[in-house]
């Protein structure tokens, strides 16, 4: 049974190795020619041992006067080629290497656009770092040039083999022998390096992830003087990283020392039995010098085998989690011949939708409401109550499992992908800006947007007067995250580019809650703007912005306790949104 489950592993690894050949194609004929140029390289080690035999009976036994000067010559010259052909080789292996090594983050990074929110959810972005980006470097670039060191040294091995049996048949076959013997520790490398190598790429990860949470909490690290803190944490995982590479190290590094002693064997035996056949006359002494030559040449680069092998197996394990991730099925995704959605005519609609992060936890229970086209609900609530998951299954973020999210009558899932988040803008409370320019940001709503369409989107986001203290205007480069930009300021940018989207529907997750009275009173007046003619889910905390919109839902712990509008929920007795209001009002009154 253990046989046939590593039969099955092996010839599944071995799927996952032949499947990058695929991105190899584009690239044949280089990739060909640069293991191509491997064969002489390899082949022209031979020579050096060749050319020793003549020399030495010429020379050192008959003690020829007439020397013969052009071996000497010869393997300065072959030598030089060989040289600038290693060169050659390195040069289109590298080329090739970055090449696939491209093409496949290209592929990771365009599987990676397609994932599902809870994906990431669930992921440390050390994590994503790594296998999107490291692994394909390890994968190709490292693949490539051990695969170029193979090539070159088989057929180094092949022509040294050669010289062996051309100079003693009998010698060749105990250097042979011993030769297999020098591979059979590599057969049970690979499975004592998967655990402890897959734990290490975790801690990796880990580390990328300590930089990124550093750079992006920076404030609070300074406000909270958590520096001791984050440096002891920081110091503890790369102390786990230590651990594990010394365990790696104690796997792996006993290859080297262990071929060394069986090599050196080797040398031995054949040192001893190629004295008996001189003394015998059955070889010269050109012959035993030329084979010795060959065969510390061939013994040579296997003593030093064993680094080059981990490197080929963290190659491979590198590009079976790449294909891992390859073939993952997003669990959000068009269902065969999907709808498209053009607009809204009639309604949004949740009916009994129940919905759940964790299994066994649910979120939102049994939730069930309408809004017709141009309405707007309010959604308002205790914290953590369910608010933000509802507007997040709108779009699709995550799929519920119980009840239906209808648009015009037709479950959300009909619709494609596409289609739907085109009809959809969202304004979060904290919005992701990308490095680059204001104009580069606002664009993101529609990329072949007028400059007249991005004017008015500025306009009716009452970002115009800023733009004008500007030097470069809409053009002003705002850093990572729009880190240049005020939080009033990059809630404006967010709402411009929900402007320039001109989607039917209109998503407000808590879109002022960050801000100060006077930017929340600028931004106010922009949602109402976008608010114009469409249909609005709005989260917000201040339950007086929202005093006139048409529907109010009150969610608390997941369930749907009151709707109406703000007089008819103002006429429940003691209702949770009477409470809400009345509490608000007293404390601004104070």
């Amino acid at each position: 049974m253990e046989k046939l489950i590593s039969s099955i592993k092996q010839s599944q690894a071995y799927i996952n190795y032949s499947r990058i050949l695929p991105y190899v194609k584009p690239y044949w004929f280089r990739a060909t020619l640069a293991m191509l140029i491997c064969i002489p390289i390899g082949s022209l080690d031979a020579v050096i041992a060749l050319s020793l035999k003549p020399y030495m009976d010429l020379v050192m036994v008959e003690k020829s006067v007439q020397s013969p000067w052009y071996i000497p010559l010869g393997i300065v010259a072959f030598t030089s080629l060989q040289g600038f052909l290693n060169y050659l080789a390195t040069y289109l292996n590298t080329w090739v290497g970055g090449k696939i090594t491209n093409d496949l983050k290209m592929t990771l990074y365009n599987k990676m656009m397609l994932l599902e929110t809870s994906y990431f959810d669930r992921r440390k972005s050390g994590d994503i770092v790594f296998r999107f980006n490291t692994d394909a470097n390890t994968a190709c670039s490292g693949l490539l040039e051990n695969l170029k060191t193979f090539v070159s040294r088989l057929f180094s091995s092949i022509s040294l083999i050669g010289v062996l049996f051309y100079n003693s048949w009998q010698l060749a076959i105990v250097a042979s022998v011993v030769l297999g013997c020098a591979f059979l520790p590599l057969a049970k490398l690979r499975k004592r390096i998967k655990s402890v190598f897959d734990k290490s790429v975790a801690a990796t990860a880990t580390i990328i992830t300590a930089y990124n949470e550093s750079f992006s909490g920076n404030k609070t690290i300074s406000s909270y003087n958590l520096q001791n803190y984050q440096s002891n944490k920081f110091k503890d995982t790369l102390s786990d990283l230590f651990s594990l590479k010394i365990k790696i190290t104690q796997r792996t590094s006993w290859l080297s020392p262990v071929m060394h002693v069986i090599v050196s064997v080797g040398i031995g035996i054949a040192i001893w039995y190629g004295s008996h056949l001189i003394l015998t006359g059955q070889i010269t002494s050109g012959n035993f010098v030329s084979f010795i030559t060959a065969l510390i040449m061939l013994y040579t680069p296997i003593k030093n085998l064993g680094s080059n092998f981990n490197d080929v197996q963290f190659s491979f394990l590198a590009i079976e989690r790449i294909f891992k991730i390859l073939d993952y099925k997003p669990k959000i995704k068009d269902v065969e011949n999907p709808v498209e959605l053009s607009t809204i005519n009639q309604s949004v609609e949740f009916k009994d939708v129940s919905f759940a992060y964790v299994k066994g936890k649910p979120v939102l229970k049994h939730i069930s409401f309408e809004v017709k086209k141009g309405e707007t609900i309010a959604l308002v609530g205790n914290s953590g109550g369910g608010k933000s998951t509802i507007v997040n299954l709108l779009p699709r973020f995550y799929d519920i499992r119980q009840g239906e999210i209808k648009i015009d009558g037709h479950n959300i899932k009909e619709y494609s992908l596409k289609s739907l988040r085109d009809n959809i803008a969202v304004v979060f409370q904290d919005n992701f800006l990308f490095s680059g320019t204001i104009r580069e940001n606002i664009m993101l709503g529609n990329q072949k947007a007028a400059e007249e369409d991005i004017q008015k989107s500025v306009k009716m986001a009452y970002l115009d007067e800023f733009i004008s203290t500007l030097d470069n205007g809409l053009d002003t480069q705002i850093g990572e995250r729009g880190m240049l930009l005020s939080g009033g300021q990059k809630q404006r940018v967010a709402i411009a580019r929900a402007f320039l989207k001109d989607a039917p529907i209109i998503v407000l997750d808590e879109a002022t809650s960050a801000l100060d009275n006077k930017s929340e009173a600028i931004v106010q007046m922009a949602i109402d703007n976008l608010m114009k003619d469409k249909t609005v889910f709005v989260i917000a905390h201040r339950l007086s912005t929202i005093k006139n919109a048409d529907k109010i839902a009150v969610i608390n712990e997941g369930n749907l306790v009151e709707l109406g509008s703000h007089d008819e929920l103002m006429m429940i007795d003691n209702g949770r949104y009477k409470n809400l209001y009345e509490m608000q009002f007293s404390k601004q009154n104070v």
